[in-house]
């Protein structure tokens, strides 16, 4: 089951401003070997958006200086990383990065953030629940599958990362049940 989280913390300005101005080629090339990842141990990921194979998704982080279109050819999909989307897209999917993560790794509930409004989705609708339902349905972890591709290292920051995520859901717990005098309900 996933939690029903709404809220993600954002990068900080700062971060956002000092990233700006750095050329989007190194992680056009870490992005596309995270894909080859993905699509090596979940080839048939693409296949199960069935009639919605072959859209073009927009995702725009909030919090960053750059976005990313997702093609969904089944035959050559790819992610390419761009400085604003483009027009022509099927759908389009903006707010915090790690709301974008969480929500294809499956710690944060896509419902509750849409509906929350951390997340705006425009575009078909229905194509964008089916990329999330095969995302689900193939098991995938962005993060680790991120992770795997920097090695070690990767490894490192991921159980930095889960870390830093598990003490956030933690305390939104306690308080939550501190704060309500109600557990924290999942979805």
């Amino acid at each position: 089951m996933t939690p029903s989280r709404t809220s993600a913390a954002a990068f900080p300005a700062l971060v956002s401003a000092a990233l700006r101005p750095l050329p989007l080629g190194p992680l056009q090339l870490f992005l596309s070997a995270v894909l080859r990842r993905i699509l090596r141990h979940h080839p048939r990921i693409f296949e199960r958006l069935g009639s919605y194979a072959g859209k073009r998704y927009g995702l725009a982080p909030s919090d960053l200086p750059f976005a990313f279109v997702l093609d969904t050819a089944p035959r050559a999909p790819r992610i390419v990383v761009v400085r604003s989307l483009p027009d022509r897209l099927d759908a389009r999917i903006s707010g915090p990065l790690r709301a974008l993560i969480g929500m294809a790794d499956g710690s944060y509930d896509g419902d509750a953030l849409f509906f929350s409004r951390t997340i705006v989705v425009e575009g078909d609708i229905e194509a964008v629940l089916a990329l999330r339902n095969a995302v689900d349905d193939a098991g995938v972890d962005v993060l680790k599958e991120g992770a795997a591709v920097l090695g070690p290292l990767g490894q490192f920051g991921e159980a930095l990362l889960r870390h830093r995520q598990n003490q956030s859901i933690a305390s939104r717990t306690d308080s939550a049940r501190s704060g309500s005098g109600e557990t924290a309900s999942w979805n």
